[in-house]
């Protein structure tokens, strides 16, 4: 199991909390540090749509200028944006044997799928 994000992110942290009180130990991916590919994003795409892992609440993406947020229209421009803003991609993605499986933080699909 490998869990992405931010380690000052609140949601992730609560994430891995969760894991950890159910004996989960994944291994951590920080994005911000170790960085993403155009793959990587394409894939969590594909799982759960462009729409749900950009990150439209977020600080980064309000900050983004209107041209910039008005020119995601697709997988490629999202992936495009989220390569060049890391803090705009929801967070934290849990995969499991290469195959993203959570995006976000919600106690109860936690609890469906990995329990």
């Amino acid at each position: 199991m490998i869990i992405y994000g931010i380690p000052n992110c609140n949601t992730v942290k609560k994430a891995r909390t969760w894991l950890a009180d159910q004996g989960f130990s994944p291994l951590f991916h920080d994005f911000k540090k170790q960085g993403i590919t155009a793959e990587k994003l394409e894939e969590w795409c594909t799982a759960f749509g462009w729409e749900k892992v950009l990150n439209k609440k977020g600080t980064t993406w309000k900050k983004l200028s209107p041209e910039q947020q008005n020119s995601v229209v697709d997988t490629q421009t999202a992936v495009q944006i989220l390569l060049n803003h890391t803090s705009a991609i929801k967070r934290p993605v849990v995969e499991i044997e290469g195959k993203a499986v959570l995006i976000g933080f919600d106690e109860a699909a936690y609890e469906t799928i990995l329990k």
